[in-house]
């Protein structure tokens, strides 16, 4: 392996770079942090190691690091996330040293996570938080060297805060998935729709008139529950939470124990962030042809392995199609071999959402890296500033204005004198 990239490709570059290109034209937020970060070099001579998917998006995420003065280095945060065009295209054309492979083998994605800490870096950027919990577990020599970190995804956010309960966290954090301006939309129209993409890209199977059960509610399955309700689906949520169960009622969706579903579904997906969610006792029992796909960030929410344990045969019909074959004859398919199904057979989020997803993830290193030496090694939100500079940002890029109060309504709202 290279010291300095790993890719499949080199000579996919030039596709990468259009489709790098057209992903930006969907991505105002970015393109004008660029021309900020252009100007001021906010992380001049800063070095940082990025654990993120390798998508379009993404390398627009990297461009602009590289113009605010960044030296990065880039590894996927899942195998089979990759889009090796753009691999191809980071190392080629926009010199970004890059170790991604869409379906690399545990072994090599560990060997690109260390790849990436070998640069030794100050700032981290993770999506699932494996970069941060390497340099804890096997590389806390270089705890030293670091300011802080961000972190994407719900699923890194709650490893990090489980971290900090135990005084394990060595470092601050910025949790990027809590910003509004990330999860409002990023986790529930991002998930959703890419999601409903990846299922239907997989299988080619009509969603109208199915049953199609999405374990959990928070933003993510939200999103998951919306498109598949307005694909035409039967949707059922199974949940653990009361008062997310309360609301999937109110929204107009059947709630029951996945026990209940399972036997029921056409399709089931996960998107919780939690382990084995979709269980030995629930493959007994799914109706013939089920397809089982996941939207968290790890494949550990399916038992895969009790699955193949009960198995007679494995074959795929379809490219990102696993189906097993039990020994009463029933099958189950599953979909993108667990994985993120919107990354493992489609293209991931839409670039307009992860505009703003993104820039959070920019704008959250620069302030790490400003002010990480003062703060303490706990999991921070996204300041607000932030998060409410992103928002103005994409309504003016969408030619929306709003109201702004009056100093008189100011006065009022500030104050506790005035009444009826």
């Amino acid at each position: 392996m290279s010291k300095d990239f790993d890719v499949k490709d080199i000579n996919l570059a030039e596709q990468g770079r259009g489709r790098i290109d057209w992903a930006l034209k969907e991505m105002p937020v970015i393109r004008s942090l660029m021309e900020r970060f252009h100007k001021e070099r906010p992380l001049n001579g800063v070095k940082m190691s990025g654990c993120l998917h390798i998508t379009t998006e993404t390398a627009n995420l990297a461009r602009a690091l590289q113009m605010a003065g960044a030296d990065l280095v880039l590894t996927a945060s899942n195998p089979l996330s990759t889009q090796d065009d753009v691999a191809a295209a980071l190392v080629s054309v926009y010199e970004i040293p890059t170790f991604a492979i869409k379906g690399e083998d545990n072994k090599t994605y560990y060997q690109h996570l260390n790849a990436a800490l070998d640069h030794h870096p100050n700032v981290t950027m993770d999506d699932g938080a494996d970069l941060v919990s390497l340099l804890h577990q096997e590389r806390s020599n270089q705890l030293s060297e670091m300011i802080g970190s961000t972190e994407e995804t719900t699923t890194g956010v709650i490893r990090l805060r489980a971290m900090a309960k135990d005084g394990a966290l060595k470092l601050p954090v910025i949790a990027v998935n809590d910003a509004n301006t990330k999860h409002l939309f990023d986790n529930r129209y991002g998930t959703g729709q890419s999601t409903l993409d990846g299922i239907i890209r997989a299988t080619n199977i009509l969603i109208a008139g199915k049953v199609f059960v999405v374990a959990g509610y928070g933003w993510c399955s939200r999103g998951i529950s919306m498109r598949a309700k307005g694909l035409g689906a039967n949707v059922i949520v199974t949940e653990i939470d009361p008062l997310k169960a309360l609301e999937a009622v109110m929204d107009g969706f059947r709630v029951m124990p996945m026990i209940e579903a399972a036997p029921l579904a056409d399709f089931i997906c996960s998107a919780t962030g939690d382990k084995h969610v979709i269980d030995k006792q629930h493959f007994e029992i799914m109706k013939n042809g089920c397809c089982v796909s996941n939207s968290g960030h790890f494949n550990v929410e399916i038992n895969i392995p009790s699955l193949e344990a009960m198995a007679v045969e494995k074959r795929q019909p379809r490219a990102f199609v696993d189906e097993y074959r039990l020994a009463d004859g029933r099958f189950i398919r599953i979909l993108g071999e667990g994985r993120l199904v919107n990354l493992a057979a489609a293209e991931g989020h839409p670039a307009a959402v992860m505009d703003m997803s993104f820039a959070n993830q920019a704008l959250s290193a620069v302030y790490v890296y400003q002010n990480g030496k003062h703060m303490k090694n706990e999991v921070y939100p996204v300041p607000k500033e932030i998060d409410e500079e992103i928002a103005r940002f994409k309504l003016e890029s969408m030619g929306i204005k709003i109201d702004v109060l009056t100093p008189e309504q100011v006065t009022y709202l500030n104050s506790w004198q005035e009444g009826t």
